[in-house]
């Protein structure tokens, strides 16, 4: 996806994510858009509290999402789909996490940090096979802790409709990506200054068997006509002189 499809992703997170929250058995504490209270005091207010995790505004939010998340990831440079499973289970699991899973089914070194080697092979990857793999990971991860009874309803719903948007958000990119591809020109159409190659003159065609017979038989009867009246004259002239 662009750069601008961040809204897009966000506002799916945003709907997993949810408002205020402090559950006890979630490790996070404080949570408001699903920004905790550690990232609230890393990337906004030092000396955060609870209070103010409670009233942290949308649009921080969405810096926070926007510059620590989605940019430290390289979503923008992600393909299509792959780019929105990979944001949702950084913000989910961490980044470091999301980014090592990436480069292990890409076969690249997993440094946690993607860069042109893991973007190159993204890119050459199948992003549906890629975006399964990625979901059936992450489901397993989230299954083997132990917080699992407790949230498991909940995260095994989020990966199911992450799955669903991303491997959508990829077919529509393959579906564009066929829609610009040019198509091969059709053959352009004699025009009236157009040259076209003269048509060549067929050689006379011999007269049929039939035809020679009749020129045959009609130079005969001529021959015989003439003969016969060459003889005709001569008897008379014979006559004549006797």
């Amino acid at each position: 996806m662009s750069a601008s499809s961040y809204d897009e992703a966000l506002a799916r997170l945003l709907v997993h994510e949810g408002g205020y929250s402090n559950h006890p058995s979630d490790p996070g504490g404080p949570t408001n858009w699903g920004i905790t209270i550690r990232d609230a005091r890393a990337y906004w207010k030092q000396d955060a509290t609870a209070g103010d995790v409670r009233n942290l505004p949308l649009a921080v939010a969405k810096n926070i999402y926007r510059s620590k998340y989605w940019a430290a990831l390289s979503c923008d440079e992600l393909p299509a789909g792959v780019d929105y499973v990979v944001f949702d289970y950084g913000v989910n699991s961490g980044i470091g996490r999301a980014a090592k899973v990436l480069q292990r089914l890409l076969g690249v070194a997993d440094d946690g940090t993607i860069g042109p080697r893991t973007l190159a092979a993204a890119a050459c990857a199948d992003a549906g096979r890629l975006i399964d793999a990625i979901c059936d990971e992450r489901l397993a991860f989230l299954q083997g802790l132990r917080t699992w009874p407790v949230f498991g309803n909940g995260w095994g719903r989020r990966v199911r409709e992450v799955r669903a948007a991303a491997l959508a958000l990829a077919a529509r990119e393959v579906a564009a990506s066929r829609m610009a591809a040019p198509k091969a020109a059709a053959p352009k159409a004699a025009g009236a200054g157009a040259q076209t190659t003269p048509a060549r003159s067929e050689a006379p065609r011999p007269p049929a068997p039939s035809s020679l017979l009749d020129h045959l038989a009609a130079a005969l009867r001529h021959l015989f006509r003439t003969n016969k009246q060459k003889g005709v004259h001569a008897r008379l002239h014979n006559r004549k002189g006797a």
